[in-house]
Order: C-alpha cells, then sequence, then structure tokens
C-alpha cells in the first residue's frame, strides 16, 4: 500500500467556504474515489491556507488515472479550482505532487 501526502494552499479569503464544500462533498465524488483506490483520503487545512492531503492507495498513478477517466471529477476539479492559490493553470488534482517520505513508523 503506497502513502501519499500532498500539499496545496487554499486562498485564504476562501477558507471556510472550503471547509463548507467538504462537510458535503457529492456522493457521486466520494463513490468514485472509493472506487478507483483512494481510501484512508484526509484533508488537513491550516488557517494561513495550507492544506495537506493524505492518502493510501495500491497504485497513485492508476488511483489518478481512474479519477481522469470519472465525468465527476472533471466537475468537481472545475468547481473546485478557484479555491487554491498557484495552480499555473492545472486542475487541483493535477497540482497535487506526492512529497517524499523520508520515515515513517509503522
Amino acid at each position: 500500500m503506497q502513502r501519499v501526502c500532498f500539499l496545496l494552499k487554499v486562498r485564504e479569503d476562501r477558507l471556510d467556504e472550503y471547509r463548507e464544500r467538504h462537510a458535503a462533498v457529492w456522493p457521486e465524488m466520494l463513490a468514485a474515489l472509493s472506487a478507483t483506490g483512494w481510501h484512508n483520503y484526509s484533508l488537513f487545512l491550516r488557517e494561513d491556507g495550507l492544506l495537506v492531503g493524505y492518502l493510501e492507495t495500491e497504485d497513485f498513478a492508476a488511483a489518478q488515472a481512474g479519477m481522469e477517466a470519472a465525468e465527476v471529477n472533471a466537475r468537481w476539479q472545475a468547481d473546485m479550482a478557484p479555491f487554491f492559490e498557484s495552480l499555473d493553470g492545472a486542475r487541483p488534482d493535477e497540482a497535487m505532487k506526492p512529497l517524499t517520505e523520508v520515515f515513517h513508523l509503522a
């Protein structure tokens, strides 16, 4: 099982709305994530907008490809893109660059 962690930056003026959106993620988006191998997926948000994402998956590239093919993902990414800083034209899911794990205590 791969453990994947990534960072993004939410605009400080959109933090409350970002939290609200994630308190009510679309059921079809949740189903697509589960069906494509995203497990133990968590998002942590700091007050300055730093977003830390963590998930476990058998194959991150395959999990990303599965979501790329899911119609609901295109709608979700388009809806969420305005919440983020520094995407440089990428969708939020394209801007998720995994961090290198340097320690793990099992």
